[in-house]
Formats: structure tokens, C-alpha cells, sequence
């Protein structure tokens, strides 16, 4: 059974009658969260060894069991196992079928949308799959405001607008860049954009943002270059496909404007959130390059690639590598011609 939004809160508060909950989507901090956040309402604490119980992949075949287990202390057991595979498809069946008191907790972060396991679970009246997606720019704006009133601080709005460009792909760690943001300005302090961009990498430092740029801008010696530090910075192949889709996106609407007859001038400045002024020259000479068509067969090959990444043994890194520097390629020939 999937749980959307509207009724998430809920049911974190009370997963009843669902004896299997699955998180499964891109944004492994979000994942990460909500599961904490089930397991602390239904058991009271993470570390209760009586209560609590986490399995490794190669110990799917003590899940009936471990479910099935009665707490010596009280209470519903829950059963916790991190980046689960389709593996352990045929053992939480037996859960599902089974008759024990415990709740079985899932984290599938690698899980595609063809999933056997997803697919099981999405069906089964006694468990819930919640899909857990980076945030847009609307959530990423209202959390930035709810981190930073925490402390008083003010935050001005072309400041507001580029962290909620720049954060979203992993929910942990935008909300541990704004709370490092808080710490900078101080009780009570205002967050302008030189603080912004001073505090806040986009989830692996400016290097993403030089690498996106320059391949729009067909720079491919450049885009190696910051894609190299980007990587050694720590992105995940899936976290930087998921910006070039966001920046691709920013590309995407403003050709549309001009399309229908705005100058691109006006159309980059229309940006909602609005480009870093230091970025303006650069997007505007790229937009140039791409038509609606290109736009649509980069945007294509990216999702494409992304889904390949999160296929089991799949050499994420080099398809990632391939990828922003095939799309720096195809801005490269476009400026030849």
C-alpha cells in the first residue's frame, strides 16, 4: 500500500495496521530520516536491545523469526534492515504471511521502480512503501526558513532563492548545510548571499555547480576537471545526475520563454530561483547551444543513465563520468556549428 504525503505524518505516528513499511527513492537522507523517526515512535528509543533489532543483507533468512519475536520488556518489536535488495523479496513474504507482532523496517534506497519487492509491498494490505524524493525548491525553501527561525535569523531573498537552487538532492545533508549556515550568522543574524555561498556547498562544493555549467557551455576539459574534484569531494554518481537534471530544467524553461518570443535577457532574469549573479554571463551565453529538442534528448540520456546507476553492480562512477562529459560534447559541437 503506498502512503503519500498527506497522510505520512500519520502514519509514522502510528504504522498500524501495516506489519512491513519499505522507504525506497534517491534521497537517502530523507530515507534515512523517516525511518528513524518510525522506529523511535513505535519502540521508543533506537538502542533498546529488547525492542530494536537491525539485520545485515546476508540475515534476510532471520526476518520471519526476528518479526516474529516477542519483546521481553513489552511492547511492538521493530525489525530494522538498511539498503535492502529485490534479495529479500521471498523472506518478507513469509513475513507478510506470518502472523508475528513485530514491524519489519526497510531501506531501499538502490531499489528501481520495477522493483519485485516494491512491487510486492506496494500491493500488500499489511505494509506501506513511502517514496522518498529530493526535494523541490519550495520544501528546500521552507525548511531553510523553519532551520534558521530556530535562532532568529533573517535571510535575505536572493540569498533564500539560491540555497533552494543549490540543496535538495539528499534531505540529511541540506539540512546539516543549513544548520552550519545558522552557526555562520549567529543568534539573531542575517544570512546574506556572500554568508550563503561562503557556508554552503551544492551537496559536494562548487565544483558540481563549475562542472554543470561548463558542460552546458560545451567546456569539456573543464567539466572533467570540476566533475574530478566534485567526485573526490564525495558526490554520489546519482546526486550529480540528479543536479544536471535540475540545471538542464533551468535551461529547459527559459528556451521555452524564448520560444515564444522573449529575449534571452529577459528570460534568464525571469529565473525563479534566480541565477548567482556571477553565474548569469555564462548561462546565457550556453542557452544559446541548446534547442528544445537537444534539451529533450539530454534531459532523456540523463534519466537514462540515472536508472542504469542504480542497477545492482553497475560502475556508477564511469556511467556518471560519461554522461556529463557526453553532455559537454554535444555543447562543444554545437558552438562549432
Amino acid at each position: 500500500m503506498k502512503i503519500d504525503a498527506r497522510r505520512l505524518d500519520a502514519f509514522l505516528a502510528n504504522p498500524s495496521p501495516a506489519r512491513v513499511v519499505l522507504f525506497h527513492g534517491d534521497d537517502e537522507g530523507l530515507i534515512r530520516e523517516h525511518a528513524t523517526k518510525l522506529v523511535r515512535n513505535v519502540a521508543g528509543a533506537l538502542d533498546d536491545p529488547f525492542r530494536v533489532s537491525e539485520i545485515e543483507r546476508d540475515g534476510y533468512g532471520q526476518l520471519p523469526d526476528e518479526v516474529a519475536a516477542m519483546s521481553m520488556t513489552g511492547g511492538r518489536r521493530v525489525v530494522r534492515v538498511r539498503d535492502v535488495t529485490d534479495g529479500a523479496t521471498a523472506t518478507v513474504q513469509k513475513v507478510l504471511a506470518g502472523q508475528g507482532p513485530g514491524l519489519l523496517v526497510l531501506e531501499g534506497a538502490t531499489l528501481t521502480g520495477r522493483s519485485k519487492l516494491k512491487t510486492l509491498l506496494d500491493r500488500a494490505e499489511q505494509a506501506g512503501t513511502v517514496a522518498c524524493y529530493p526535494m523541490d525548491t519550495r520544501a528546500v525553501t521552507q525548511l531553510a526558513r523553519s532551520v534558521l527561525a530556530q535562532d532568529r535569523i533573517e535571510i535575505e531573498t536572493d540569498a533564500l532563492g539560491w540555497l533552494a537552487g543549490q540543496l535538495g538532492a539528499d534531505r540529511m545533508v541540506t539540512r546539516s548545510e543549513l544548520e552550519k549556515l545558522a552557526l555562520h550568522a549567529g543568534v539573531g543574524g542575517t544570512v546574506d548571499m556572500m554568508a550563503a555561498r561562503a557556508c554552503v556547498g551544492d551537496l559536494s562544493g562548487l565544483s558540481l555547480e563549475d562542472a554543470l555549467f561548463a558542460a552546458t557551455d560545451g567546456d569539456v576539459a573543464g567539466t572533467d576537471r570540476a566533475l574530478e574534484l566534485a567526485i573526490s569531494e564525495g558526490a554520489a554518481p546519482v546526486g550529480v545526475l540528479r543536479a544536471a537534471l535540475m540545471h538542464l530544467q533551468r535551461f529547459v524553461r527559459v528556451r521555452a520563454q524564448i520560444d515564444d518570443g522573449a529575449s534571452t535577457e529577459d528570460a534568464v532574469k525571469g529565473l525563479r530561483p534566480p541565477l548567482f549573479f556571477k553565474r548569469e554571463a555564462v548561462f546565457t551565453r550556453s542557452v544559446r547551444l541548446w534547442n528544445a529538442a537537444s534539451l529533450a534528448m539530454a534531459t532523456q540520456r540523463l534519466s537514462d543513465t540515472e536508472r542504469a546507476c542504480k542497477r545492482t553492480g553497475s560502475p556508477a562512477e564511469t556511467l556518471c563520468r560519461n554522461a556529463l562529459v557526453g553532455l559537454a560534447q554535444r555543447g562543444a559541437a554545437a558552438r562549432r556549428r
